[in-house]
């Protein structure tokens, strides 16, 4: 995962959270988000996270994030926030009586969890250049309003070589779209899980491309370069079907993410022990973010 091996360089201070307070604008339901905020903080640890060197922590625990969030607000234009892309797309697939201020506002949010920590740089997807941008249109804007550097004014650390993730629906993968792929489910779970990827309707003995296919291209992230390009030749021969691509998947899924299943499941049945990780990384975050809220409210005579 490349967060976790940016967060090993020995010059680099990382602050990795759960962001429970932003999963509120699609999850109202209380037993659902604790579940989510706990496979989440296992599935970080299960591949290797260093709590030790690293700040790791629940959002919500600090209290820092939603009260920079109003600040923050304040000194956001309101044509800037109707522009988000996030906004837009989200905006266009939701009934109008589900588009809260809080999916509204959650760029804001997010330029909070950034500016809390003066972080120098976040490593994000393509998809979200935009949003860095934002926060530091809005650090900037806030800045120059007191004629101060509050705020470090963050850049955007993106791999270009890192493609979007398909889902088994072709969409972008997400949570919220219900078409992600857990690696940490029972091998029965996960293969109808694959099961369920879309394809076209060719025919077993059809040549197919592979370059359109989401199985192949799942495929290609997690499979050595000669297992890529002996499935491509499958691809391309004819008589070999979704099915077997599929098949193949499943194997290579089930094999390579064995130990991080492992760990991942000692964590899910032993929440203390996931706790006690979480707590000291809310606690360091809790300083860290609250010395920032000091200046902030110094600067605006609360």
């Amino acid at each position: 995962m490349p967060a976790i091996e940016l967060s090993k360089e020995p010059s680099n201070d990382s602050f990795f959270f759960i962001a429970d307070l932003h999963s509120l604008t699609t999850i109202r339901n209380a037993s659902e988000r604790i579940e989510n905020t706990k496979a989440v903080a296992a599935a970080w640890l299960a591949f290797g996270f260093d709590t030790d060197k690293n700040t790791f922590y629940r959002q919500s625990r600090v209290p820092a994030h939603a009260e920079l969030l109003w600040y923050l607000s304040c000194f956001t234009q309101m044509p800037m926030l109707e522009n988000a892309h996030s906004f837009k797309d989200k905006a266009e697939k939701l009934d109008k009586s589900h588009i809260s201020a809080g999916l509204f506002t959650y760029p804001v949010l997010m330029a909070a969890d950034i500016l809390l920590y003066d972080a120098q740089f976040v490593p994000v997807g393509k998809d979200q250049r935009q949003h860095i941008e934002m926060t530091r249109d809005i650090a900037g804007s806030f800045n120059h309003q007191y004629n101060q550097d509050i705020f470090v004014l963050p850049e955007a650390r993106i791999d270009e070589q890192v493609m979007t993730i398909p889902g088994t629906d072709g969409q972008k993968m997400s949570k919220s779209y219900g078409n992600i792929i857990d690696i940490f489910l029972s091998k029965k779970e996960l293969e109808k899980q694959l099961k369920s990827i879309v394809t076209d309707s060719k025919e077993l003995e059809d040549p197919k491309n592979p370059d359109t296919c989401t199985v192949f291209k799942l495929f290609s992230l997690v499979a050595t370069t000669p297992d890529v390009e002996a499935m491509r030749a499958k691809y391309l021969a004819g008589n070999y079907g979704y099915g077997h691509s599929k098949k193949e998947l499943l194997e290579i899924l089930w094999g390579k993410y064995a130990p991080a299943r492992e760990r991942y499941n000692f964590y899910m049945e032993n929440p203390t022990e996931l706790e006690q990780k979480l707590a000291i990384g809310e606690a360091k975050a809790h300083l860290i973010a609250q010395k920032t809220i000091l200046k902030v409210r110094e600067v605006l005579g609360f």
